[in-house]
């Protein structure tokens, strides 16, 4: 049985998860994690052998989660559960170590096979993401995304902002100082030509990095 892991803040979404890969038949749930804090606590704990991690989740997002579960456990498999199919996603999602990326809207069969290709040691994308992946390497540096200029960290903290998040909230998320913080609130203001935290939130929902 491959043992998994599944990170979702909505237990709805969980519930169904888990009905889909149970009746596979060849998997078991061993833990159910409601944010990332709890997923990253939950691995040492319950071993999963793939750990299924939505992107969009209170506190630590999908992306920090995938980054600490890496440092925790580097043979760990990470297949990234989202509502987003742009490729900017799926290029940090791949950077940041994950081994596979799956839709919310995929079907119930492609979740199973994803589940088994990445704990075989191999990727796993869904035909949308990889079409979205291959689109944006034959750009190149043609017509980018105001995204791609952002570092992993000013992405994070853009999110944190634009959910309304404080500086003080975000500095301790990240054990950085409020100051720091003030500063990467700068740099993001410049490069992506925003005035104030509202156009911040607009930017953010427009571009799918926050649900509305």
């Amino acid at each position: 049985m491959i043992r998994v892991l599944l990170a979702d803040d909505h237990s709805i979404v969980r519930a169904g998860l888990r009905r889909i890969i149970e009746e596979s038949g060849e998997m078991e749930v061993v833990a159910e994690a409601s944010d990332g804090q709890e997923a990253i606590q939950l691995v040492p704990k319950t071993a999963p052998d793939v750990a299924v991690v939505d992107i969009s989740m209170p506190g630590l997002d999908g992306l920090e989660v995938l980054s600490r579960l890496q440092a925790l456990d580097p043979k760990l498999p990470v297949l990234i559960l989202t509502m987003h199919e742009e490729g900017q996603y799926v290029v940090r999602a791949i950077e940041a170590g994950a081994m596979g990326y799956i839709t919310k809207q995929s079907a119930p069969e492609q979740l199973v096979k994803a589940i088994r290709r990445v704990h075989s040691g191999h990727r796993y994308l869904t035909d949308e993401a990889t079409e979205a992946l291959a689109l944006r390497i034959a750009k190149g540096g043609q017509d980018q995304s105001p995204l791609d200029s952002l570092s992993m960290r000013e992405l994070q903290v853009l999110r944190r902002l634009a959910m309304g998040h404080t500086n003080r909230e975000i500095a301790r998320a990240y054990h950085i100082s409020i100051k720091t913080v003030d500063t990467y609130r700068a740099r993001l203001l410049k490069k992506l030509g925003l005035r104030n935290n509202a156009d911040l939130s607009r930017f953010a929902i427009q571009n799918k990095l926050i649900e509305a």
